[in-house]
């Protein structure tokens, strides 16, 4: 099992107000899944993204990534497990402005203590851009792109590190829609390939490209299916 969340809590406390972000949330992701997590504003997807990114941590809870217990590590530790086990894809891209593609694919690797020559980390940037259909733009700077070819430089650079998991938040959310089906079946190509994606997203067209979809509901799952069956799985 790659992924393993069992009885997880998250509170905020914003003034005297306390906020039950998640409410004993247990599920698993296994290798090689494409899962899709949805809920409405204020279900508790996003935070549950964020701890699975160990961006954030819980309040209390397991959450063991690929073996490894990641709810009790330090921030040093996070830092470094969060470089070499996960690769991120967000909604606004959060791509440099002045910074070419293939720069942008290399800085994973270059913050990452990465011990691969610049030459290395230079043609493994050229190669994955090659692969996301970019081998003509690699100096192409942000503003030179379409949204759709910018979310393929961030899942070129979320695969730098060659991790197991990609975690997308909500990729397709400021695409049209022909963008949006190409970064969503580029997603499932990956997956084909033996990587682990946990996508979070609102819309059921871009779920049911997912072979489980998690449904969260007031800090808990409501339920699971299989998007392709129309079938609970609990």
């Amino acid at each position: 099992m790659l992924i393993e969340i069992k009885d997880m809590y998250k509170t905020y406390t914003l003034g005297e107000t306390t906020v039950n972000a998640l409410g004993g949330v247990s599920l698993h992701v296994d290798y090689g899944e494409f899962v899709a997590i949805m809920g409405h504003s204020g279900s508790g997807k996003s935070t549950m993204l964020n701890i699975l990114g160990a961006l954030d941590t819980p309040t209390s809870g397991s959450y063991k990534l690929d073996g490894r217990e990641v709810s009790t590590m330090s921030r040093n530790e996070l830092a470094r497990f969060r470089n070499q086990k996960l690769g991120f894809v967000f909604q606004n891209f959060n791509l440099l402005p002045r910074t070419s593609a293939v720069e942008q694919v290399e800085l994973p690797a270059f913050y990452g203590g990465c011990k691969l020559s610049a030459r290395a980390r230079r043609a493994r940037a050229i190669e994955l851009l090659t692969m996301v259909g970019l081998g003509k733009r690699l100096y192409h700077t942000p503003a030179q792109l379409s949204g759709g070819q910018q979310q393929r430089v961030a899942i070129a650079r979320a695969l730098m590190n060659d991790p197991p998991v990609i975690l997308a938040d909500e990729p397709t959310g400021n695409l049209d829609t022909k963008s949006s089906i190409e970064i969503v079946t580029f997603l499932q190509e990956l997956n084909a390939k033996g990587i682990t994606i946990v996508m979070v997203t609102h819309e059921d067209d871009i779920a049911s490209y997912a072979k489980r979809r998690i449904v969260m509901k007031d800090g808990k799952v409501d339920r699971e299916d299989d998007p392709r069956l129309g079938e609970k799985a609990v």
